[in-house]
């Protein structure tokens, strides 16, 4: 296996694991967890700034809901599914009906509007054996739904602020390099070629008043509606399809989601579908690979390791790292009966960005020799390296 490959470097950095008990499941280690986490909450503040609310919807629901919404038709053969009694149930493949049945729990009024739905959603599909691929294609999965409920008239507003979103995620993660394709009505779809017509036109226009570039990728939209993707390039070259925002004009029908307007009138809501790095699985897949493991400051699970050079400093080592972890850093402590260098080597396979080291001198002046992954080093004083760190690890 390729060194670069994802699933080497979750082994040297103890992420995850998969076996052939659980085909297509994640094993999270408390490392790769970590990661896991860090990601989640990061997504769960931007979305919270963007106007969304945190939903959480049941991962088990009738057939009589998939068939409504048209996931059953489609995707029924990769749905997990079971009898229960007369009645058969379903695995999630996907949030948004669920989402829909919370707008639809109550009136609604225009005054309501944009209503803004946000869920990390933790979805199944029986893919094939044979396409799984470490986190790349797995069975069981969880995504950053979103679902914004609205008038045709707040379109181009919502459309815009997400593109300006993913663009700046991106960016926090180390990819610079996005593209993304306008795709349009499928051969088999839902919905009139009228109400296609209205929702290709609206999100077109979308696109343009964003300012985006984009190229059109024919029949490639959802069976419900067109879709812009954002197509990440990492520095292997590779194109990978991460965020999408979907217009859809068919569930809001199918589901009878309505509000009502200022003239008391029953209006169907416009309903805005995205995710900004789709399957969380994937994107760390991505993500490992394009820094081949050294992950920014931030992101990474261990950000700190303090290292001892004689076993007279285990102790301060051990102080260190409990002034640094009181500063939010997440520091492990190597006190090992080993040389220096093996410890640097090993925090380097690690993926560990800071390596704070501290001998008799560095213990006597209360102070410790921060080494980077360049090599760089500086003696720094403990207060100050504390205060150093921390920031380094808020910026993205």
């Amino acid at each position: 296996m390729d060194r670069n490959d994802h699933r080497a470097i979750a082994n040297r950095m103890e992420l995850f694991h998969q076996q052939d008990e659980g085909p297509g499941m994640v094993f999270w280690h408390p490392k790769g967890f970590t990661l896991y986490r860090t990601i989640e909450d990061y997504i769960r503040a931007r979305m919270r700034g963007a106007g969304f609310r945190e939903i959480r919807t049941p991962q088990l629901l009738s057939r009589e809901l998939w068939e409504t919404s048209g996931h059953w038709e489609k995707f029924g053969d990769s749905m997990f599914s079971f009898a229960d009694g007369e009645r058969v149930h379903a695995l999630k493949p996907m949030s948004c009906p669920a989402h829909v049945q919370v707008f639809a729990k109550r009136v609604r009024s225009f005054r309501d509007l944009p209503l803004r739905f946000a869920e990390f959603g933790a979805c199944h599909r029986n893919e094939p054996s044979g396409a799984l691929h470490g986190l790349m294609r797995t069975r069981a999965f969880e995504q950053d739904d979103a679902h914004i409920f609205c008038a045709f008239d707040h379109v181009e507003v919502e459309v815009a602020r997400f593109c300006a979103m993913v663009h700046e995620v991106y960016r926090d993660f180390g990819f610079d390099d996005v593209a993304v394709a306008f795709s349009t009505r499928p051969t088999v779809r839902a919905g009139s070629d009228e109400v296609w017509d209205r929702a290709e036109a609206a999100l077109e226009s979308a696109a343009r008043a964003a300012d985006i570039a984009y190229r059109v990728d024919p029949g490639e939209g959802a069976f419900y509606g067109p879709k812009l993707d954002f197509h990440l390039n990492d520095r292997h070259g590779r194109a990978w399809q991460c965020g999408t925002v979907q217009l859809d004009l068919v569930l809001p029908e199918r589901f009878d989601a309505h509000y009502v307007d200022r003239d008391g009138r029953r209006v169907r809501p416009v309903m805005i579908h995205h995710a900004v790095l789709g399957s969380m699985e994937r994107f760390i897949a991505i993500l490992l690979e394009q820094h081949g493991g050294d992950l920014p400051l931030w992101l990474a699970p261990d950000q700190v390791v303090v290292a001892n050079i004689v076993s007279e400093t285990a102790g301060y080592a051990h102080e260190v790292a409990g002034k640094l972890e009181a500063r939010g850093l997440r520091v492990v402590v190597d006190d090992r009966f080993d040389r220096l260098a093996k410890k640097i080597v090993d925090a380097r396979e690690a993926g560990i960005p800071i390596l704070a080291a501290v001998g008799k001198r560095e213990a006597s002046e209360r102070s410790v020799s921060i080494r980077r992954r360049d090599g760089t080093q500086k003696v720094m004083a403990l207060a100050a390296a504390a205060n150093v760190l921390k920031a380094e690890a808020t910026r993205r």
